[in-house]
């Protein structure tokens, strides 16, 4: 059974960075994709970035582009997503996905079947 364990939420303050990271259980794919996405109150779950498992490309939403970036550890099966210059705009819950396979639309959440319980990130401006 997949398991998706996030952590490293938390409340900080405008220009400030957040390392959130995602543990992951219960993978028997030859190779996966990873994303994050978030969730503000009252909008869709959005794309941030996901990264392919095996060669460890990464894409971002251009939101992010710049500020964040997603990077892996594949004997802890753990994927990270580092937050730098944060803004209000960011504060959100944060959910880790993964698929199995080296996905092409990476960006939309029907391509992903296991997610995480989701972490909170509080921006105060």
């Amino acid at each position: 059974q997949v398991q998706l364990v996030e952590a490293g939420g938390g409340l900080v303050q405008a220009g400030g960075s957040l390392r959130l990271s995602c543990a992951a259980s219960g993978l028997t794919f030859s190779t996966f994709t990873m994303g994050w996405f978030r969730q503000a109150p009252g909008k869709e779950r959005e794309f941030v970035a996901a990264i392919r498992w095996t060669r460890g490309t990464t894409f971002y939403a251009d939101s992010v582009k710049g500020r964040f970036t997603i990077n892996r550890d594949i004997a802890q099966n753990t994927v990270y997503l580092q937050m730098n210059s944060l803004k209000s705009e960011d504060t959100a819950v944060y959910y880790c996905a993964v698929r199995s396979g080296s996905l092409v639309t990476v960006d939309r959440t029907f391509s992903y079947d296991y997610w995480g319980q989701g972490t909170q990130v509080t921006v105060s401006s």
